[in-house]
């Protein structure tokens, strides 16, 4: 996958809520993943965010569905 083609739609302080928002992505056909897990959970919150990647086409979709669950 070309990165040039990605971008950070979210940073998170909880992994799980990052794994949380991928996964609802992932369920409605978006490609997502989290990039900084296992860091954001080593160092204190807020230090390295958990940061949930997507393709950019896929960002106005994604935010709305996103948008649409935290409703």
């Amino acid at each position: 996958m070309d990165e040039n083609n990605l971008i950070v739609l979210k940073e998170y302080d909880s992994v799980n809520n990052a794994e949380w928002e991928r996964s609802l992505l992932e369920g409605a056909g978006i490609w997502a993943m989290v990039r900084n897990e296992i860091m954001s959970a080593i160092y204190p919150t807020g230090v390295i965010p958990a940061q949930l990647i997507i393709r950019k086409q896929d960002k106005e979709k994604a935010s709305e569905i996103l948008e649409a669950y935290s409703e």
